[in-house]
C-alpha cells in the first residue's frame, strides 16, 4: 500500500511531540487512548499527515513540535536506564525531571555500570546511533581482576570469542595496577552489544568489578560528576551527528592521537654538561 509522503506513523508523531517514547506511543494507540479525525486509532502501524489530520490523546490535541535538546548525564551506579521497573529500583529519568521537555536515553547503560549516557529528544538521530551497522566508539575503564598480559590485550585487539559471535577489534590497554591482582584496563568498543565488556573480560578470565563509561561517540563525562547532567556543545551535537552518519568527528581528523586514549606527557629534555656550563 503506498502512503502520501507527508505521512508519518502515529507512534512517531507522538513520540515527536514529546510526550512518550515511540514504544509508549505504540501502546497507548493499542489501548484506544488516540483518536484521529474523530476516530479512535488502536493500530500501531496507522500513518497519519501531522500538518492535516486532527490528533488527540486523552481527549487533548498534541502540542507543538518541540525545539531539539541534547544532555549527557554521568550515571551512577545503582540505577536503571527504562522509566519503569518491576523492582522498584531507581530510574535515570529521575536525572531529567527538571528539564523543560521529555528526553530518553540512547542506548543503555547496565543497572552496576556508571558514566557516560547520552539523553535527548531528537528520535531520528537516536535511532541512526542505534542501527546495528553504524560503529560507534565506546569507551570504558574497567577495573579486572587479575592484570591482562600482552595475549589478551592482543585477543581484546584482534576479537573475542563469545557464545553470540566473536567481539569487533577494540583498543585496550592496561591503565593502572592496583593493590594485590587488580587492574585499571582503558578499552575502546564500537559494538553495542549487550553487558559486552563485561563478558569479554570474563570470557579472558578477567571479571569486571567496576565499570565505567568514560565516553560514548567521542562526548565524554570527564569533569563532571556523577549524577551530573549537562546540555551539550554545538561542536559536540555536531559530533554525534558525524558519528551517526559514519563519518570521523570533524574534531578528530586533525588529531588521530585524540581516539579515545589519553597522550604520554612529553619527557623533559636533559641539559648536558655544556649547556650547563654556558648557563653558569
Amino acid at each position: 500500500m503506498a502512503y502520501d509522503r507527508n505521512e508519518i506513523r502515529l507512534a512517531k508523531v507522538m513520540a515527536s511531540r514529546g510526550i512518550a517514547s515511540r514504544r509508549e506511543s505504540e501502546r497507548w494507540i493499542e489501548e484506544g487512548r488516540v483518536i484521529v479525525n474523530g476516530a479512535v486509532v488502536r493500530t500501531a502501524a496507522t500513518f497519519v499527515d501531522p500538518e492535516h489530520d486532527h490528533i488527540r490523546v486523552d481527549g487533548k490535541p498534541l502540542p507543538s513540535v518541540p525545539p531539539k535538546v541534547y544532555y549527557i548525564l554521568f550515571k551512577p551506579r545503582g540505577y536503571i536506564t527504562t522509566r519503569e521497573d518491576p523492582e522498584g529500583r531507581q530510574s535515570v529519568q529521575e536525572f531529567t525531571e527538571g528539564l523543560p521537555f521529555r528526553v530518553e536515553p540512547i542506548g543503555r547503560l547496565d543497572f552496576d555500570t556508571e558514566g557516560a549516557l547520552i539523553f535527548t529528544n531528537d528520535g531520528d538521530l537516536a535511532h541512526r546511533l542505534m542501527q546495528p551497522g553504524i560503529e560507534i566508539p565506546r569507551r570504558y575503564r574497567a577495573k579486572v581482576y587479575r592484570t591482562p598480559n600482552d595475549a589478551d590485550i592482543r585477543a581484546i585487539e584482534t576479537g573475542v570469542y563469545l557464545e553470540d559471535g566473536r567481539t569487533a577489534p577494540a583498543k585496550a590497554r592496561v591503565v593502572e595496577k592496583t593493590d594485590g591482582t587488580n587492574a585499571w584496563v582503558e578499552v575502546t568498543v564500537t559494538e553495542g552489544r549487550n553487558r559486552l565488556v563485561r563478558r569479554m573480560f570474563a570470557q579472558l578470565g578477567h571479571p569486571v568489578a567496576k565499570l565505567r563509561r568514560e565516553s560514548f561517540a567521542t562526548i565524554t563525562v570527564r569533569g563532571m560528576e556523577r549524577g551530573e547532567l549537562r546540555q551539550l556543545s554545538r561542536e559536540e551535537v555536531l559530533r554525534l551527528r558525524e558519528v551517526s552518519e559514519g563519518r570521523v568527528p570533524s574534531a578528530h581528523r586533525s588529531n588521530k592521537k585524540r581516539k579515545g586514549f589519553a597522550r604520554a606527557k612529553p619527557k623533559k629534555k636533559r641539559i648536558g654538561q655544556k649547556a650547563r656550563a654556558k648557563r653558569g
